[in-house]
């Protein structure tokens, strides 16, 4: 997006530019009411602002991201503790139903945010100040059903209120780096996800999650707060502000519908190995903190992988780099998952599967942009939205469906390997739904998309 159509998308008028070698002006028409007033922009892609802006972006997402895809933690911990431990259904419901709402609502705090951009930053503060509450009432829990309620939902409802402004923001800070830039911002989450599993773990088996959570929330207020100082539009509002017309369009365009079906079957078991491999690790005789490592492990690799991921976007045409990122993922699961009992290979499926599944999402800038090509008129935040309304739906059904899948206890016992240890369905199931999310390279080469 240029800055033209940012501010277009923003509804801001009666706005024209002039350009020097260095930097471009915005100037407000004249009027017979005001005169003319001059002031500069920050430069895009490049530069102190621009830069600063990113890291606060980069801080949030691992504040924001890093607590929820952590979980497997927290999993672990419930499902061998009071008061807890007698009645466990639903636990895998809390982590997939805090990510997936946080995806969900995406779109609606898109399209509020065009009917109303004022309230961008202030719906950072309010999400924060949710985050926190959430998490202490999560500490008073006594049934799984009130951590749904509290560390899944409610915190969901806080984390969309800081996350959906960074994107906007984003989209004007960073035009012709923007793939980059995104990577580098989700890389926030991998970060965070090595280091936030031994820091809970940790917690968690000395103090309980009473006290681990309310320390978070304290932890979280403090770190985030002032970096929301960075996070900050670099286009300013006009003094009147038109209301757009939501256009939709773009819905009916294979550009859009090709690439976003990927995404929600891929969405469906990305998650899976987040929220059970310290479970995995444990019913093959290893211990917690070796459970905590895979974890760990996985995240790291998502930090890497958002990065490549987000800079090929910058290179490649997008279903190429989903092919990638598929293909990668499907092998790591067949193979190094379904082949794997020892420490060894499960480290290395930890890796491999962040490294290349954890560069999927890094590729929505691309496809908004496609769907732009095709669609001239769509809105990038909107677009943008719907992709992670798709990724929220894997997300959602992913809790329920992985249960149901182990409650299966497929191959136990008959098969070979990590596939006859009971979580063989769900390692078919996840490696499947990998390899799907790049068919839509296969799409493109016949003409579908």
């Amino acid at each position: 997006m240029d800055s033209d159509t940012a501010l277009n998308d923003l509804g801001e008028d009666r706005v024209y530019e002039a350009s020097d070698n260095n930097f471009r002006r915005r100037f407000p028409r004249p009027s017979d009411a005001n005169p003319r007033r001059e002031f500069t922009l920050p430069q895009a892609d490049r530069g102190k602002d621009a830069w600063l802006f990113l890291a606060g972006c980069f801080m949030v997402e691992a504040l924001i991201w890093g607590f929820p895809f952590s979980f497997g933690v927290f999993q672990e911990y419930y499902s061998t503790h009071e008061p807890f431990r007698s009645k466990p259904s639903g636990l895998a419901v809390i982590g997939t139903s805090s990510t997936g709402i946080m995806y969900l609502s995406c779109p609606i705090l898109f399209a509020v945010f065009k009917r109303w951009p004022h309230i961008r930053r202030s719906c950072t503060i309010v999400g924060l100040t949710i985050n926190a509450v959430a998490i202490i009432a999560a500490s008073f829990a006594t049934q799984v059903s009130h951590l749904i309620l509290t560390q899944g939902i409610l915190y969901a409802i806080g984390g969309v209120l800081v996350y959906c402004p960074t994107i906007v923001f984003l989209d004007e800070w960073f035009v012709r780096r923007k793939g980059l830039a995104f990577g580098l911002m989700w890389a926030g989450t991998g970060v965070s996800g090595v280091v936030l599993p031994f820091v809970m773990s940790g917690l968690l088996s000395r103090f309980g999650f009473e006290i681990t959570l309310r320390a978070y929330a304290v932890a979280l207020v403090m770190l985030a707060l002032p970096l929301l100082c960075f996070v900050r539009p670099r286009l300013p509002l006009a003094q009147t502000s038109l209301q757009r017309h939501l256009d939709l369009g773009f819905l009916r365009t294979s550009a859009f519908w090709v690439p976003q079906s990927c995404n929600i079957v891929q969405g469906l078991g990305y998650f899976i190995p987040n929220i059970y491999m310290p479970t995995y690790a444990k019913s093959q005789g290893m211990t917690g903190t070796e459970g905590t490592l895979m974890l760990a492990l996985v995240n790291m690799g998502v930090v890497f992988g958002a990065i490549w991921a987000g800079a090929l976007t910058d290179r490649m045409h997008v279903s190429s780099v989903m092919a990638l990122s598929s293909i990668g993922a499907a092998l790591a699961v067949f193979v190094f998952w379904g082949l794997a009992v020892s420490l060894p290979m499960l480290c290395i499926f930890s890796l491999l599967y962040g490294l290349t599944a954890g560069g999927f999402s890094a590729v929505y800038s691309g496809i908004v942009q496609s769907v732009k090509r095709e669609y001239t008129t769509a809105d990038s935040g909107m677009v943008f939205g719907f992709l992670a309304a798709g990724r929220g739906i894997g997300a959602v059904a992913s809790g329920p469906l992985s249960e149901a899948l182990l409650h299966l206890q497929s191959w136990k016992g008959e098969a070979r390997f990590g596939y006859g240890t009971g979580y063989g369905s769900l390692m078919v199931f996840t490696g499947i739904t990998a390899a799907a999310g790049g068919t839509s390279w296969i799409a493109r080469r016949i003409g579908w998309a």
